[in-house]
């Protein structure tokens, strides 16, 4: 658990702002941007990027991946530049919850992935691509996303501790915990064998 050098005042107004950036709901946006709709009306109702792909757009589906991602990226490095690795830490923190739960969409958002990696690669790109290539994995043999999702999160925290990361392991624990929890319907359907592949629109 690292020790917190930032002053507490800063870290709540940088953990703000990392709320926020991640809070921006960019999935909502580029489908309406699109004319594609909105993803809450189909699908899982979520607004990630494997829903936005249900959309029939892989454009709105790639860009809603990328900017989910660079949002927490942004919160990091941005966090990090003011006050260093404590406040860049509570700032990944920040970013994902305010994916997941953002307060203009009345706290319901995405279960977090794209966000997750984001704020990774962030924090350390080697165990931000290592997390990456866990989720293109898990992906490619499975042909569903969620499968990807969880074997990027669950194998985050070891790739911390076998590359010496070790003052990020709690904060790689708690977003893989997060990451399992919001796709609990996910898991429930994955033992029920009724989890979508990649490319059906339900």
């Amino acid at each position: 658990m690292p020790e917190f050098d930032t002053a507490i005042p800063l870290l709540l107004v940088l953990a703000l702002g990392a709320y926020l950036i991640g809070s921006v709901p960019f999935g909502l946006v580029i489908t309406r941007v699109m004319g594609l709709g909105d993803p809450r009306q189909i699908g899982s109702g979520n607004i990630g990027a494997t829903n936005v792909l249900r959309t029939g757009s892989k454009a709105a589906g790639a860009a809603t991946l990328l900017l989910d991602g660079l949002k927490g990226a942004v919160a990091v490095i941005v966090a990090r530049t003011i006050a260093g690795g404590d406040a860049a830490q509570v700032a990944a923190l920040a970013a994902f919850f305010g994916h997941c739960y953002p307060v203009w969409l009345g706290f319901k958002g995405g279960k977090g992935v794209a966000t997750f990696l984001g704020v990774v690669l962030a924090l350390s790109w080697p165990v931000g691509l290592l997390a990456c290539a866990s989720w293109v994995a898990g992906l490619a043999l499975s042909r569903i996303s969620s499968v990807g999702a969880l074997t990027a999160a669950g194998l985050t925290p070891i790739w911390l501790i076998l590359t010496g990361r070790l003052s990020m392991v709690v904060l790689g624990i708690v977003l893989a915990l997060l990451i399992y929890w919001r796709h609990r319907s996910n898991i429930a359907r994955l033992r029920a064998g009724t989890e979508p592949r990649v490319g059906r629109k339900s």
